[in-house]
């Protein structure tokens, strides 16, 4: 399993726990000083099953500043986005093996190995 995981997000460091506490295997990606590349962002978007304009957070100061719309962009677009702004990255996300959860509530991850 892996998680793409900021420490500073009370959220992130919560499912962390909660993944640790299960005593998963984890490999922890701080994504911020690692950032993950297209195609692993690629592969995150069809394990969650969701447009990838899920994976945005527009409550970042840089996602105004940027001023982008969405709705206007395609997909890949929107991967591209998240690889030049990896701040962008909703967080926490789990991934395991061909499926992946974002963790908001923490508590969603547990359905990677329930």
């Amino acid at each position: 399993m892996r998680i793409f995981h900021n420490p500073r997000c009370s959220k992130s460091r919560q499912t962390l726990q909660l993944i640790m506490e299960a005593r998963q295997e984890v490999e922890v990606i701080e994504y911020l000083e690692n950032p993950p590349t297209f195609q692993e962002l690629r592969s995150v978007v069809t394990a969650l099953g969701i447009a990838a304009s899920g994976l945005v957070r527009t409550s970042e100061a840089v996602f105004r500043e940027l001023g982008v719309d969405l709705a206007t962009l395609s997909d890949d677009a929107v991967i591209e986005l998240i690889v030049a702004n990896p701040i962008l990255l909703q967080r926490p996300i789990g991934v395991d093996s061909d499926k992946a959860i974002i963790g908001r509530p923490p508590e969603n991850v547990l359905r990677l190995w329930s």
